[in-house]
């Protein structure tokens, strides 16, 4: 297939330095593709710009200079097309990156995505959870199979990441990995941050998300009744370990913190204001305030292992996925048939505290949530009754 190569300029009339000029900017086109490269270096007077012709109007020496400068950005442009045309993976990326000299090879999507994920994974413990590498990652590694099924291809360019390939990967979570519809949903969402910084970077320079819309279902988030939590609550286990685990998880219950926030949790989070007790901590998800007033429950809890962690940790948890490995044996052992995870105390803290009458801006609050539309899913539950 024959390639045709074209070199163009315009104007960024957006700017004007102090003599009235502004900055001419470089486009290339492949076949149709457009593709901005840069500015050239040169700044003109607008007035005297042909779109025509791509070049100056007149017959001044500054004018003739001006021409030739641009000739000379042409010429360059084109002999690296003329060079690479026969590559079979010629791109307008991969001119424009050998043209600016930055790299001999130009970067590729999945490379920049690796970055990326360095990046994260460099900053776990220091703003960034494993939680939150390992999303990204999964993101990643599905976009990389997607290309290896849909197109077999084992990566590809920034400009060739259009709105088309995003509705396929989309299509490709739902069906091909058989994602939940909410669950490929944050997929994308992971996976469009780090378009959205690529973007950041000038490695992107349009958006394939343009047209993408996000859409996540109404789903019952679950939690338990007050018969269930009585009867988890007064069940007598055989092992310290089954009880521990009880305790920590009707602590959650009534105070409704993550997991990984009640693991952080020490005596200084622990304020005395007007004689009652308060957990006041910030989420380490949203990195929101959270303040929480201690009731009888929760409190008790606290005394029993006042002292008993060698660690300065308030509670002694065990790792999420312990956790959620025993209140499954205590879900069997109490006759529950919920699938009973640790998650499930603070939606179970949610819709009991809404369904005494408790605002859910001040619901809000205590759950620490960024946004007040994560509350009102809870607020269309029902009450907490057998």
């Amino acid at each position: 297939m024959r390639l045709i190569f074209k070199v163009s300029y315009y104007i960024r009339t957006n700017y004007v330095n102090k003599e009235g000029k502004s900055p001419l900017m470089i486009r290339i086109y492949l076949n149709g593709k457009m593709l901005t490269v840069g500015s050239a270096g040169i700044n003109v007077d607008k007035t005297k710009w042909s779109n025509e012709t791509n070049r100056l109007k007149g017959r001044t020496s500054e004018v003739l200079n001006t021409n030739a400068q641009i000739d000379n950005i042409s010429s360059d442009l084109r002999n690296i097309f003329l060079k690479h045309q026969f590559d079979k993976d010629l791109t307008l990326d991969k001119i424009k990156s050998i043209y600016l000299g930055k790299n001999k090879e130009c970067t590729t999507f999945l490379d920049f995505y690796g970055k990326y994920l360095e990046d994260i994974k460099a900053q776990i413990g220091k703003g960034k959870t494993l939680a939150t590498y390992h999303k990204y990652s999964a993101a990643g590694k599905h976009f990389e199979n997607f290309l290896k099924l849909k197109y077999g291809r084992k990566d590809i360019m920034p400009s060739e990441l259009t709105h088309v390939i995003i509705h396929d990967f989309d299509i490709y979570l739902r069906t091909v990995v058989s994602l939940k519809p909410n669950s490929a949903t944050k997929t994308l969402k992971f996976f469009k941050t780090v378009v959205i910084f690529a973007q950041k970077c000038g490695v992107l320079t349009h958006d394939p998300f343009a047209q993408h819309r996000f859409h996540l279902e109404s789903v019952d988030r679950g939690f338990l009744t007050d018969d269930e939590i009585t009867r988890i609550m007064e069940k007598e286990f055989s092992t310290p370990r089954l009880e521990s685990v009880r305790d920590i998880f009707i602590f959650s219950c009534f105070c409704g913190l993550a997991y990984i926030d009640v693991a952080n949790l020490t005596q200084d989070n622990i304020v005395t204001l007007d004689g009652k007790k308060w957990i006041m901590t910030r989420r380490q998800k949203t990195h929101v305030e959270s303040n929480i007033l201690l009731l009888d429950i929760p409190l008790m809890i606290i005394n029993k292992y006042k002292g008993k962690t060698n660690d300065g940790k308030l509670l002694p948890i065990l790792s999420n996925q312990k956790m959620n490995a025993y209140l499954k044996e205590i879900a069997d052992l109490c006759g529950i048939r919920k699938r009973l995870t640790y998650h499930l105390a603070r939606h179970t803290f949610a819709t009991m505290m809404l369904s005494k009458g408790v605002p859910v801006e001040s619901v809000s609050k205590m759950l620490g949530h960024a946004n007040i539309k994560t509350t009102q899913i809870y607020a269309r539950a029902p009450r907490l009754v057998a």
